[in-house]
């Protein structure tokens, strides 16, 4: 796959997402508030975490719940890869209070644009948005506590250098909290040359082994890959009567950087 066709198909669709409001993780599109609040009652976020955000900040693209595995603390600093409008770096920021920062990257202005009104709505002051792409991070390295990412890994067409940008962005004793799709079996041909189903969650979903020796090539430790349970009733919403849930799944993705790399 041609990397910056990838790209610009991703950035294309969620464009249009962003300027329409509308909810659309995979490739069957809902729209509106209560579609977006059931696919994120489904991808494992409680009713307090979803009133806790502005209107228009959940657009319900998410796969999993990062906020539940991430354990964040007061003061820690946050990056928050493909943060869309803003849902997750505003949870985060809940959490990590006024002395932690929370850092969103996103490839496409008209989510930045939604994510910045959306923290001027919420009256956050410690996050803050950047355009760039989750291959090239704009964050220094080594400045980072925690990575976070929400269904966002699966549409790169260079998931190596995503997890190496992770890896370079944390601290020594960082640590990795993603939700993402993963393939339960090999991903026909014909499916990883639709683009629809690419940028939709599903094309571009990797094998749990091949995730992992991803994160072991970026030096990342002590990793933990699980598929949610119950995901299949969130991946079957998406394009019903294809039988995506056999194909792919939600999971859960942890990984640590080592105090020291000697």
């Amino acid at each position: 796959m041609e990397k910056e066709a990838a790209h610009e198909a991703v950035r294309a669709r969620y464009g249009e997402i962003a300027r329409k409001g509308t909810s659309c993780c995979g490739p069957s599109c809902g729209g509106g508030a209560a579609d977006a609040a059931g696919l994120s009652r489904r991808a494992g976020y409680g009713e307090e975490e979803l009133a806790a955000v502005p209107e228009g900040a959940n657009l319900g693209l998410g796969c999993g719940n990062p906020q539940a595995i991430a354990g964040l603390k007061a003061g820690e600093t946050v990056l928050d890869l493909g943060s869309g409008a803003g849902f997750d770096a505003l949870l985060a920021a809940r959490v990590v209070g006024p002395g932690g920062r929370v850092i969103g990257v996103d490839m496409t202005p008209e989510m930045l644009a939604r994510a910045r009104e959306n923290a001027r709505k919420a009256g956050v002051e410690q996050v803050e948005f950047r355009l760039g792409e989750i291959e090239h991070l704009p964050v220094a390295d080594g400045t980072v506590d925690v990575v976070i990412s929400n269904c966002v890994i699966n549409l790169s067409p260079d998931k190596p250098v995503v997890f190496r940008e992770a890896y370079r962005a944390l601290k020594p004793g960082g640590r990795l909290a993603v939700a993402d799709m993963v393939a339960l079996a090999p991903v026909p041909a014909e499916l990883k040359a639709d683009w629809e189903l690419f940028t939709g969650c599903v094309a571009g979903a990797s094998p749990v082994d091949e995730i992992r020796r991803m994160l072991e090539g970026a030096g990342f430790r002590d990793i933990r890959i699980r598929p949610r349970n119950g995901s299949g009733e969130l991946v079957e919403g998406w394009l019903p009567g294809r039988n995506l849930e056999d194909l792919v799944a939600s999971a859960t993705i942890e990984a640590i950087k080592p105090e020291s790399e000697g």
